[in-house]
């Protein structure tokens, strides 16, 4: 009886010893149950981003307007390389990987025709490209506009100064957003070096506020201007008014319980306005509240309302943005919305977008978007600007008698032109 219970007992320990964890854990299905559930999910700024609501006409639209800055990138780069009205495929095609192509440009450029015109050289017999009149137009009327409206852009710059925790700015971070405050090109030597009553550079990189003492204006943000209506038309008191922000819950975002009492709350918590020369509170949820307006200030600067959240990185330490930055953005899908589409994170005001447009167009805006839908129509109507463009095919491909630039090669032999 004793060797039956002693074989019994060794068989049962050999058993336990064979048993793998595996087995184990399919056995008992408890087990690995107790084993995940204490495991929480995780809520960091890539699962909102992930998890986030998408707003489909946003998204269209940056990837429409990616395709209008590479051609407009490759139009300055035919304009730089001074060779001529036209540029040969050929050369074209060491471009693809600069304008950031994963297709050939040939291909590329032949699906606008509108904006680029292919053509056989009379004398050589390659492909050429040019640049059509309407894009070129529509170029020049854009340069002519932001030179109209030099004021606007000095006021633009003078605001970022004035919300700045020191008065000063980095100029390479203005470089980096030039386009987005609608500011030329040459705006060091066109716009700062002119304008030294109101700022000046103390060095190379560093720009520097004269005076703030007389801006009372400047010193209001837009956001003001909408509390103001809500509190007049509304007849909303002034405690849920001061500190509130306009929300914009994009289509299909899911109210969790809880969640219109959360905001409510949130809206009422007093905090340091970005024009407010004051020590800035140490309480997290009033230090986060001021970057949220700092952010919708700086957005409210731009002339298209958006920007890359790369570059608007680079004022972070001006503005004393001491948070990551996408994490308190994506906590806000109400007033802000990020598209990741173009291989790029973009940052849009949603309050002021409707339907894909801007609700408050500008000059600038406007002549960027007559050459979104230039870029839109693709193929459509090109019957037409194919006859007219025959008309003074003859004329336009020789080169202009006092071109004095470099050639794409020696096309045209001196004999010949004799």
């Amino acid at each position: 009886m004793n060797s039956l219970r002693s074989l019994s007992y060794s068989s049962i320990r050999e058993a336990l010893s064979h048993q793998t964890p595996t087995k184990l854990s399919s056995l008992s299905p408890l087990y690995s149950y107790n084993q995940r559930r204490w495991l929480k999910p995780v809520d960091s700024a890539q699962t909102r981003l992930e998890n986030r609501t998408r707003d489909n006409r946003l998204d269209k639209l940056i990837v429409h307007i990616r395709k209008l800055n590479i051609i407009l990138e490759i139009t300055k780069l035919m304009g730089n390389k001074k060779r001529g009205p036209f540029v040969s495929l050929q050369l074209m095609s060491r471009w693809k990987n600069i304008v950031g192509l994963n297709v050939s440009i040939g291909a590329f450029v032949g699906k606008y025709p509108h904006a680029f015109e292919i053509f056989t050289h009379p004398c050589r017999r390659n492909l050429c490209c040019r640049i059509t009149d309407k894009l070129k137009e529509l170029v020049e009327e854009e340069e002519s506009v932001v030179r109209e409206i030099e004021v606007d852009a000095v006021r633009r710059v003078k605001k970022l100064l004035l919300m700045s925790r020191k008065g000063v700015l980095n100029v390479h971070a203005l470089r980096l957003m030039r386009k987005e405050l609608g500011l030329p090109e040459d705006f060091r030597d066109s716009v700062l070096a002119k304008y030294t009553s109101e700022f000046r550079l103390v060095d190379l990189e560093t720009l520097e506020l004269v005076d703030g003492d007389d801006d009372e204006r400047l010193s209001v943000a837009k956001v003001e201007e909408w509390r103001e209506v809500e509190y007049r038309e509304k007849w909303l008191s002034e405690f849920e008014t001061n500190y509130a922000f306009p929300i914009n819950l994009p289509t299909g975002f899911k109210i969790e319980k809880g969640f219109r009492e959360e905001l409510r709350n949130w809206q009422r918590v007093p905090y340091l306005k970005p024009y407010e020369r004051k020590e800035i509170s140490r309480s997290v949820e009033r230090f986060e509240k001021r970057v949220v307006a700092v952010i919708h200030e700086l957005l409210s600067l731009t002339v298209e309302k958006m920007v890359e959240v790369e570059r608007l990185a680079h004022f972070r330490k001006d503005l004393a943005i001491e948070v990551n930055l996408r994490e308190v953005i994506l906590k806000h899908p109400g007033i802000f919305y990020v598209s990741t589409k173009g291989s790029t994170q973009t940052l849009f005001l949603r309050e002021a977008y409707s339907k894909g447009c801007l609700i408050e167009p500008n000059p600038v805006y406007s002549v960027r978007r007559k050459m979104l839908d230039l870029v839109l129509l693709e193929k459509r109507h090109s019957k037409e600007l194919l006859q007219s463009c025959e008309e003074e095919r003859d004329v336009e491909v020789r080169y202009d008698e006092d071109w004095e630039g470099e050639r794409d090669g020696d096309w045209i032999l001196p004999i010949l032109e004799k």
